[in-house]
């Protein structure tokens, strides 16, 4: 069984480790068992270009972060995943991309676990509908990744 997880989020207007460091730890938490795939993977230039200043919404000097590759590359990402796991936590602007994403995932029929704060400004009706489950923080996201995706004898063994 290769489980894929699309990691979904804000990037523009955030720093790269910002944009990185909880997808990184999703990844770690869920184990090898399931696989991620993130939208900034392959990006690590974006750390120099934006030199520690915040990521633009694209470069279309660069084919991965010109807006047709970004579009090509995550709409794709979201057609052959098994779920789709969104955070946005501190969020303080809506992120157009990842409610694109969102969407997809429903039209696809992909499970979509969204974490954000009971006050986040992506709470919205239709995007509630849309995500099969919400919680407020990234423990909950992943246990809840895991009991979807693991097997039971996977999750007998840890």
């Amino acid at each position: 069984m290769n489980n894929l997880v699309y990691l979904g989020g804000p990037i523009t207007g955030l720093t790269y480790d910002g944009c990185t460091e909880w997808r990184e730890q999703v990844m770690e938490e869920v184990g090898e068992e399931i696989n991620t795939i993130s939208p900034m993977r392959g990006k690590q230039r974006l750390k120099e270009i934006a030199n520690g200043d915040v990521i633009k919404d694209c470069y279309d000097y660069d084919i991965l972060a010109s807006y047709k590759g970004i579009n090509t590359r995550d709409y794709w990402d979201v057609q052959r995943c098994d779920i789709v796991f969104v955070n946005f936590l501190g969020a303080t602007k809506v992120s157009i991309g990842t409610v694109m994403e969102i969407a997809w995932a429903r039209a696809f029929d992909k499970p979509v676990i969204c974490v954000m704060e009971d006050d986040n400004i992506h709470k919205h009706s239709m995007l509630t509908y849309a995500c099969g489950y919400i919680v407020n923080n990234l423990e909950t996201g992943i246990v809840i990744l895991k009991a979807l995706l693991k097997t039971d004898r996977q999750q007998k063994n840890g």
